[in-house]
């Protein structure tokens, strides 16, 4: 017996009829297809699968579709906006804080959940908070200093009064 859900997905409500055991990374994967949440290790160890629901960073592998019925989720692809990248995507970008790349859709995701929760992120602050997520490529360097290079983006667009935008970095001379 399918149940039906409506979630609103990046700002797009979706309703399907599902299993009552579809997990959420799995109803946005193959029925959504925004496949930049990966599936990692199927037990909500390695944090790959980070959406944020309702406001809250979760491991969509540890939710069922029918249990998000009626919520807001945000996938990494939801994150930019006409283009331009999100200040924490610009920032692994220019931080290099990624390696293979699989981990970071849900490193970015976590990150969000991490600034929102405490805006003036330090190092430690940012390990503390990815404890939850699993690089096996990186060592993490690049990652925290991507989020804390996000942190200062943010901490000074909010006194600026203009909207986070993450520096690009002049490659040469000029």
């Amino acid at each position: 017996m399918k149940n039906p859900v409506s979630i609103t997905v990046n700002g797009r409500e979706t309703s399907h009829e599902v299993e009552p055991r579809l997990l959420l990374v799995h109803y946005l994967r193959d029925i959504l297809a925004l496949t930049g949440t990966n599936v990692g290790c199927d037990t909500s160890q390695c944090g790959s699968c980070t959406v944020v629901m309702d406001g809250s960073a979760v491991k969509s592998c540890t939710v069922l579709a029918v249990q998000a019925d009626g919520s807001d989720v945000i996938t990494i692809e939801g994150l930019a906006k006409n283009g331009v990248l999100h200040p924490i995507q610009q920032a692994f970008w220019d931080h290099h804080g990624l390696q293979c790349g699989f981990c970071t859709p849900g490193m970015i995701m976590t990150a969000t959940e991490i600034l929102k929760k405490n805006p003036k992120a330090t190092e430690h602050d940012v390990r503390h908070g990815l404890e939850g997520n699993i690089c096996r490529c990186t060592g993490y360097e690049n990652i925290v200093k991507a989020i804390v290079a996000a942190a200062a983006v943010k901490e000074a667009s909010r006194h600026s009064g203009k909207p986070a935008k993450a520096e690009k970095k002049k490659k040469g001379g000029a």
